[in-house]
């Protein structure tokens, strides 16, 4: 019943009476008896005298229920400040206009999908309930979403990992590899439902069909998507039968392509021991897996031309270095003649004057043997004196008279004898 409605006096029902009534007088509209009936039946307003003072926790609590009721979940806009970081993993800050602020916080549970901490001065919006917070009598918002305006959390968020992975060498170009020209096996980490994983197919197909493409299914977006990827790079990296591993998506929003962006998904895309391609989005998208890769395609397409060669250009290019190679040995076998022949002929006339050389020496020393012989000496009318021993009689003390001793002369040998022996005075002190 509606406050101030005329009901008999002698009713006991309770008045219909709201927990916070207006306090205003009652209204008359009748006698005064009725009217005195009616307050009297009337209970004292909770708060409305010492007596029926109400308690804190009853004021907040319903000061919580009025604000809630009256304030659905919306979206605000300010400038963070006083941000704090509490050991639960709570977030603590305010959020000020020019001439207000409102003080928040955002539960760990909450925080999944703000890719960076917000920093002081960062202009946002957030997704928050106003409440009363009871404990301490205060109002603010549970926020359950936060993003930057424009794209300053994501962007932090970027620019943090990317001088992490700098910092750990990942980034630099010394360490990407060449991919191999002529792989047999292809390992493709996307959804199996993607449009990217279609586009591949039939390039794959159109340029290498003998090349064997083996799908590595994760997801590409949403929660769990960047513990699948690195689950899915981890376990092509174990397995090690491919040649090259290509990693991407289509295109998208930002909010799409993080998953991409994800440190873990970048880390094991860098520590994959198989040659990478990251083909993440379109040309314009640039994420972390593109930075680590060995080679970053603009789009899957892209990637597909760069992991296979056109079979027919391939063939084309075999037969040509075939005959190059064959080209090449005959030029080389061709080579090897000439110069063998260039050896021989070398050698020849090596031997020759080598010969020729070692005959002068020869008979230039068999002429000094020659001069030296004592035959060259008895040429030249020396005879040399022999015993019937064969000795050589050399001087005079050699001989007595009547000693027989055969001459040697150059054409022939004179049986003698010493009739008497003649020193010279030089002789004779030589032999004292």
């Amino acid at each position: 019943m509606k406050r101030g409605s005329r009901r008999p006096a002698s009713t006991t029902e309770p008045l219909d009476l709201q927990l916070f009534p207006v306090a205003e007088p009652p209204r008359s509209y009748g006698p005064r008896s009725l009217v005195a009936a009616v307050s009297v039946s009337i209970p004292a307003i909770p708060g409305a005298s010492p007596e029926s003072a109400i308690s804190v926790e009853l004021l907040t609590q319903q000061a919580k229920i009025v604000v809630e009721g009256a304030f659905p979940k919306l979206w605000i806009r300010g400038e963070i400040s006083d941000f704090k970081t509490y050991r639960s993993g709570h977030w603590y800050f305010c959020l000020r206009g020019e001439s207000a602020q409102l003080k928040c916080v955002m539960w760990l549970r909450d925080q999944r999908g703000v890719p960076a901490l917000p920093e002081d001065g960062m202009q946002v919006v957030v997704l928050g309930q106003p409440t009363v917070y009871p404990a301490q009598g205060t109002f603010q918002c549970t926020v359950t979403a936060l993003d930057a305006v424009g794209d300053g959390l994501w962007r932090k968020a970027l620019e943090e990992a990317t001088a992490r992975l700098r910092a750990d060498g990942l980034l630099e170009p010394s360490r990407k590899r060449a991919l191999p020209r002529f792989p047999r096996r292809v390992a493709v980490i996307t959804s199996p439902d993607g449009a990217a994983l279609r586009d591949i197919i039939a390039v794959m197909h159109r340029r290498c069909p003998t090349v064997e493409i083996v799908l590595i299914p994760a997801k590409v977006q949403g929660d769990g998507a960047p513990a699948d990827l690195a689950r899915a790079i981890d376990s092509v990296t174990r397995w090690g039968q491919v040649d090259t591993v290509i990693i991407g998506r289509g295109g998208g929003a930002r909010e799409d392509l993080w998953a991409f962006n994800s440190e873990a998904v970048a880390r094991a895309l860098a520590a994959c021991a198989i040659p990478t391609i990251s083909a993440v989005g379109h040309e314009v998208d640039i994420t972390l897996c593109d930075l680590v890769a060995d080679h970053r395609a603009a789009t899957p397409s892209a990637a597909a031309e760069a992991a296979v060669p056109v079979l027919e250009d391939a063939r084309a290019e075999a037969a040509s270095m075939l005959l190059a190679l064959r080209e090449a040995l005959v030029r080389q076998v061709q080579r090897r003649r000439d110069r063998v022949g260039r050896a021989a002929h070398d050698l020849r006339i090596g031997v020759t004057r080598g010969a020729e050389r070692r005959g002068a020496r020869v008979s230039a020393i068999a002429g000094r043997l020659h001069a030296l012989s004592p035959l060259a000496t008895l040429a030249r009318g020396y005879a040399v004196a022999r015993d019937a021993a064969g000795a050589t009689l050399g001087s005079t003390s050699d001989f007595t008279p009547a000693l027989d001793f055969d001459l040697l002369l150059r054409d022939g040998t004179i049986r003698a004898t010493t009739k008497s022996v003649h020193a010279t005075p030089r002789a004779r002190d030589e032999n004292k």
